[in-house]
């Protein structure tokens, strides 16, 4: 049994809960005992459960009920390729290595590939294959945040790509991978290949314009380098005309020939004359014909040295110095004209070799594949995400309440 205690002034008996006041033995005045009352519901924590079901709980069973009920189903196709250029060497190759200078594979034709897949242009050379707007519109107003809405621009059909194809570019390598959505596998799949043929398409016409451009390129060169060579050719056989001589080079060493020969002459006429004057006096008839035999020729030696320098030697009053200097840079532009040609020649090969075989390349490491469920939209994740975002929105604006309360 528990316990009664009497109040003093009334003689009434107390509840043992309702005492406040215990008198002690030997103390003048009795202690207090605080008593703690029962917790209640206040109009703030109200406010809290309030916010949680509008800020929480109403948001993500309008999220559930829509990814559930409205949303449609998703089906992805992967695909995955990337530019290859071809590593064979060529004749070009061997004599100089002019292949590379006409074109060939570089990281800047993958970059060119992977904004072309997100551009306008792909998309309306595959609208007009496949046609998206009908394909992506089907699902309105049923599922307006997944579905292309009716009347859509060019322009909002290439934003509403961006969201259905997503691009993965790895620049260090050039791969890239294309994931598609659609309504259907089938359509995915579809979508998927239509863009490895336009992108392959693409690649041809860069091919094609490259191999238009060296070729004509080439034959410009070519044309150029035969003008040169006619030219230098037909002011060398001028030059030949004109001045009667063949070979300048060959006439100077017929005339140095010519000079050794009197040389030589000389010679023996300068003995005999020797000869002579051992036998005979100095007025004998045959030692003053050799000395006019040693004078004549020693004349003709004379002459035939200052023609090299001084005397006119051509029909056109050219020194043979200024005719040696002229027939020199004549034979310098002809051989300069001949090895323009023959590179420029070499270089129309290279340009029609390279013409003849393809050499870059569209190669399909993955091709598109055809799914067997639906990928998206990833419901659970998305909830969860919701459900995140959606807390941490609530806590922080809990934390601004109860901050602006306490400094109230």
């Amino acid at each position: 049994m528990s316990e009664t205690t009497v109040k003093p002034d009334t003689g009434k008996p107390v509840p043992p809960s309702s005492v406040v006041e215990i008198a002690k033995p030997g103390l003048a005045a009795p202690l207090s005992k605080p008593v703690a009352g029962q917790a209640r519901i206040k109009g703030r924590h109200r406010g809290l459960i309030l916010s949680i079901g509008l800020l929480i709980l109403l948001p993500l069973v309008l999220t559930a009920l829509y990814l559930f009920v409205m949303a449609r189903d998703q089906y992805a196709s992967t695909t995955g390729f990337t530019i290859r250029q071809e590593e064979t060497s060529s004749a070009s190759d061997l004599m100089g290595g002019l292949a590379h200078v006409f074109g060939g594979g570089s990281p800047g034709n993958a970059d060119l590939l992977y904004n072309y897949v997100q551009s306008q242009e792909i998309v309306e050379r595959i609208d007009a294959r496949f046609d998206l707007h009908r394909h992506y519109t089907a699902n309105w107003p049923a599922d307006p945040v997944y579905a292309l809405w009716p009347g859509a621009t060019i322009e909002d059909l290439v934003w509403f790509w961006a969201r259905m194809v997503k691009v993965t570019y790895d620049k260090s390598s050039g791969l890239m991978l294309v994931e598609v959505r659609a309504r259907d596998p089938q359509s995915a799949q579809t979508i998927a290949r239509m863009i490895v043929e336009e992108s392959e398409a693409m690649i041809n016409s860069l091919n094609e314009t490259a191999r238009r451009d060296t070729t004509r390129n080439a034959e410009a060169d070519l044309n150029a380098a035969i003008q040169r060579l006619r030219l230098a050719r037909e002011a060398l056989a001028e030059f030949r005309v004109r001045t009667q001589i063949v070979d300048p080079q060959a006439d100077i060493q017929g005339r140095l020939g010519v000079l050794n020969n009197l040389q030589q002459q000389l010679a023996e006429a300068l003995i005999d004359h020797d000869l002579l004057l051992q036998t005979s006096e100095a007025n004998d008839p045959r030692v003053r014909q050799a000395q006019r035999r040693i004078d004549v020729v020693r004349n003709r030696i004379t002459e035939e040295r200052r023609t090299f320098a001084e005397q006119d030697v051509t029909v056109d009053q050219t020194e043979y110095p200024r005719l040696i200097a002229q027939y020199e840079s004549l034979l310098v532009d002809q051989g300069f004209a001949e090895t323009t040609y023959q590179a420029a020649l070499m270089a129309l090969d290279a340009a029609r070799s390279n013409a003849a075989r393809q050499s870059l390349y569209l190669a399909s490491f993955i091709q598109p594949t055809l799914a067997q469920r639906a990928a998206y939209p990833e419901r659970i994740v998305i909830l969860a995400l919701t459900a995140f975002f959606l807390s941490l929105l609530w806590s922080v604006l809990a934390l601004i309440y109860y901050s602006l309360r306490d400094r109230g």
